[in-house]
């Protein structure tokens, strides 16, 4: 049942329209842009395979110093090939590693890009944009972006989106998208009055009741505002784009740490 005092109706309509906003502008994250580096954003928006090891990079550092990470590995090594990544482990696990590290998992990190390589020539033919072709079903992109080491159900979903939203990937199924079960998605949800109970069945719940042509619309808006405004400590609800709507169940909390895009 909704928290006293909440109009989840209202709260749902805002976050809609904020992400049919988002989506219209091609948004990553406040712009369209994945990192501040041009180079860098260049080349994960113009290579799959380099959008691809973005993903993996994306948990548990900035997002846009993850979105920079495939840049900063393709200069250290000289190269982004996929069959010296797949048969070089030590050479990219000292350029993973040496400093400024581009990761704070330097063990994980190489393991699962030297595993992404193999994967992609073995099942792909070297081509990422197989694992998304056109017409395929979102259901069946995060199913195979979940076989990829390194990308749990948090970072395939965010995955999907991206694609879908920034990168035009024309997939059908997107009344099956959701949101990622990521710390500022969930805080925003609490707070807002969308969810009582902090679980992912809810979160996922409650994105398909207030979007269900396409619950993912939720997914940007949601961390935006989780990571601009709705902030763990000292929340700025007058500035927030639902400051007009929201309960401000400011005393709410989610348990555990995280950041998604600085994440997920």
């Amino acid at each position: 049942m909704p928290s006293s005092g909440t109009d989840r109706g209202a709260v749902a309509q805002t976050l809609v329209a904020y992400g049919i906003e988002l989506a219209r502008a091609g948004a990553v994250q406040v712009g369209d842009a994945f990192t501040d580096d041009v180079d860098a954003d260049a080349l994960v928006k113009g290579c799959d395979e380099a959008f691809l090891l973005g993903i993996l990079f994306t948990q548990g550092i900035a997002a846009e110093r993850a979105w920079a990470a495939p840049y900063l590995l393709k200069q250290r090594l000289g190269h982004l090939d996929l069959k010296r990544l797949a048969q070089e482990p030590d050479a990219v696990a000292r350029a993973v590693a040496r400093p400024p590290a581009l990761h704070r998992f330097i063990k994980n990190v190489p393991v699962w890009i030297v595993s992404a390589a193999q994967q992609l020539l073995g099942e792909y033919g070297g081509d990422a944009s197989r694992i998304w072709p056109e017409g395929e079903h979102v259901t069946e992109v995060r199913r195979r972006l979940l076989a990829f080491d390194g990308i749990g159900p948090k970072k395939a979903t965010m995955a999907v989106e991206l694609l879908v939203r920034n990168r035009g990937a024309r997939l059908r199924g997107r009344e099956c998208g959701s949101v990622a079960y990521d710390v500022h998605v969930r805080r925003v949800f609490l707070r807002s009055g969308l969810i009582d109970v902090d679980t992912p069945a809810e979160v996922q719940r409650a994105a398909a009741d207030s979007s269900p042509e396409e619950p993912g619309l939720l997914d940007l808006p949601s961390w935006l505002i989780g990571r601009s405004t709705c902030r763990p400590k000292d929340p700025d609800c007058d500035a927030c784009r639902l400051g007009a709507v929201c309960p401000r169940l400011t005393d709410r909390a989610v348990e555990g740490v995280g950041v998604r895009r600085s994440v997920r």
